[in-house]
């Protein structure tokens, strides 16, 4: 080869990290990892050893030594979420990273059956957010807020039933209700 395995490898992570975030633990493991790899490769190429055996035998060995595989149970950690596309770990999958694997965050919750009210984010985020918002008074407000809708139709209710409800000749009085979408003619 004509460049050092060392330069290949620290070009391949480079470019890793040039497509991803990697926090420097992830860049030094990525490095061993890739220039194990290129020596292996390296060691194959000069003894003429077919890798495709070889391969298939590592794989029989690395299948019965194998932790379990990632699921959406273990994905959601305290301090980081695992995307069970890539294995990429960060605080948050956002929408942005879930397009790369051509995803809406919806389709993503449905494929690997997580719940359409889990957040994507890791525990201590969640958790973090939700302190904020008691903080802020999120939940007194709301509550508040739907207090005042529910009484404020009631009265609409209620205005609409004392108000004459037919016409002179006694037959019910036609009402036209607007929508965003469409009018619609009802009979109050």
């Amino acid at each position: 080869m004509s460049k050092a395995l060392v330069e290949i490898a620290s070009e391949i992570v480079q470019a890793q990290v040039s497509l991803s975030s990697m926090s420097s633990t992830e860049i030094a493991s990525s490095l061993r990892q890739v220039f194990s790899t290129l020596q292996e490769l390296q060691k194959y190429e000069a003894g003429g050893l077919d890798l495709q055996q070889e391969q298939a035998s590592q794989d029989a060995v690395s299948d019965d030594a194998a932790p379990s595989q990632l699921t959406r149970e273990n994905s959601i950690h305290n301090d980081k979420i695992v995307c069970l596309e890539c294995g990429a770990e960060m605080r948050q999958l956002t929408q942005k990273h879930l397009i790369t694997h051509g995803l809406s965050p919806k389709e993503y919750k449905k494929k690997y059956g997580f719940s359409m009210r889990t957040p994507l984010a890791a525990k201590s985020l969640t958790k973090a957010r939700s302190k904020a918002a008691k903080k802020r008074g999120l939940p007194e407000n709301l509550i508040k807020f739907l207090e005042t809708k529910k009484q404020t139709k009631i009265s609409q209710e209620a205005s609409s039933q004392t108000s004459g409800q037919q016409n002179a000749d006694g037959e019910p009085r036609k009402v036209v209700a607007e929508t965003r979408l469409r009018k619609k003619l009802t009979t109050v």
